[in-house]
């Protein structure tokens, strides 16, 4: 039986798994963050790398170290409940609730947005009619369209980033890491950076793209869990390279084109002006073609991945085709929220979100040595549920969460969870959560 895989095939796992992590998100969001984090670039990019790329690689490798063979075996030690509750919200916030709206809008916003003036809202309309009846139509047949588009497309979007980001080094729009912060990055950049990262959805989107990996792995040879995971670490090594040479450079494309460009604008903007600065027109269009078949190729993917998904797992007369059409539907119809809508919205599951996928993936990996102990994984993802309910709170539009209930409410987590203002309040009660299940189990054991 074969143990592990030749160099060539664990650069080719890599870069398997880099193409699925590297959507919409993945390309406006470091942006942002160099463009607004002025003189604190290097903390802010350090944190971001830490929850953008470490955790989902650790999400990955765990999944693989635990011999789940999906996000719903992972999750089930928990229990039935918890484990469809977390699957169908995962799955629709990597999905039609948020990530598959923003490709249509990040490509509409790297195309179009600065030409058409104030008719926005109908152009946005019309393009993204056009972007979900392809995703769609892609989606239930099932072509090689994303094969073509990710072996081909996305290495040309990437040497054409590649060329921007050398254009800027010889030719800096001006000095990086020389502004003033903006307000959210002036104090604690580091936590900043690092919840920032939870924008991309990687850790959460890592925990159902692993059984795609592993599978990948399998396929090559590696049949037992710990060689499944051991080569799931070298691949996503690679990816972690990969990953963090791209957000080091956008986040350094951001951080100097702030001398060239009012501050405030979100990812897609940014990165359609820098091209328009160095290449212009003519390099505008080509990011534009890029940028749409990329986002088309992951919205052709996440469809027909949750309508495959939510097909076989629940009971419904549902068919996949018909989920595509649901999914296509409900995704145009949040896409023309507009981009920056999406994000704020999107941000307060986020923060609920994000705190179960983590405490998920180190439960993974602790289950090596303990087992897939059902009171362990419970006591542990119901302390962390409440806390990240506080956060989730504390997150919503502000008409509602400083409200006199909400705020009420939010007093207790304010003075009792260390961390809580920098969202990490979630930490100590899932260490607690985790260590009197531990407890329990082991009496139980006695008994």
């Amino acid at each position: 039986m074969k143990k592990k895989l030749s160099f060539r095939e664990v650069i080719l796992v890599g870069s398997l798994l880099f193409g699925l992590f590297f959507g919409a998100g993945n390309l406006i969001f470091p942006l942002e963050l160099g463009q607004r984090s002025g003189v604190n670039l290097g903390p802010v990019t350090i944190g971001f790398l830490i929850s953008a790329i470490g955790l989902p690689i650790l999400g990955i490798v765990a999944t693989g170290l635990s011999d789940s063979d999906s996000l719903f075996d992972s999750a089930k030690p928990a229990g039935d409940f918890f484990a469809y509750f977390f699957t169908i919200l995962l799955y629709l916030t990597i999905g039609p609730g948020f990530a598959i709206p923003r490709t249509a809008t990040v490509s509409y916003e790297v195309a179009l947005k600065g030409m058409v003036g104030a008719n926005d809202t109908i152009y946005l309309l019309v393009f993204s009619i056009v972007f979900f009846l392809l995703a769609y139509y892609f989606a239930i047949k099932k072509g090689n369209l994303i094969d073509i588009i990710g072996k081909y497309m996305t290495p040309i979007f990437l040497v054409l980033l590649a060329i921007i980001a050398i254009l800027a080094l010889v030719k800096p729009m001006g000095p990086a890491a020389a502004l003033n912060p903006t307000e959210k990055y002036q104090s604690n950049p580091f936590t900043v950076g690092i919840i920032d990262g939870y924008n991309t959805l990687d850790a959460p989107a890592s925990l159902a793209f692993a059984v795609l990996i592993i599978a990948a792995i399998k396929d090559l040879g590696v049949k037992e869990a710990a060689d499944i995971g051991r080569e799931t670490l070298k691949a996503g090594l690679v990816c972690l390279v990969g990953m963090g040479i791209v957000y080091s450079s956008l986040a350094f494309l951001g951080s100097s084109s702030a001398h060239i460009m009012d501050g405030g604008e979100n990812g897609a903007i940014i990165l359609a002006k820098i091209a328009s600065h160095y290449l212009g027109s003519a390099g505008h269009i080509l990011l534009s073609l890029i940028v749409f078949l990329a986002c088309l190729k992951t919205a052709i993917g996440l469809i027909s991945a949750c309508s495959e998904m939510f097909s076989e797992m629940l009971s419904f007369k549902v068919i996949y085709k018909q989920y595509c059409i649901i999914f296509s539907i409900v995704s145009f119809l949040i896409a023309n929220l507009g981009l920056s809508k999406i994000i704020s919205l999107s941000i307060p599951v986020l923060m609920f979100l994000y705190p179960l996928s983590i405490a998920l993936i180190f439960l993974s990996m602790l289950s090596i040595k303990t087992g897939k102990r059902e009171i362990i994984y419970k006591w542990t993802l119901a302390l962390t549920a409440v806390a990240a309910f506080f956060d989730l709170l504390a997150n919503l539009p502000e008409s509602i969460s400083h409200s006199a209930f909400v705020t009420n409410i939010l007093s207790l987590p304010n003075k009792f969870l260390p961390g809580f203002e920098s969202g990490f309040g979630w930490v100590i009660p899932a260490a607690i959560g985790y260590i009197i299940g531990y407890i329990i189990d082991k009496n139980t054991k006695k008994k």
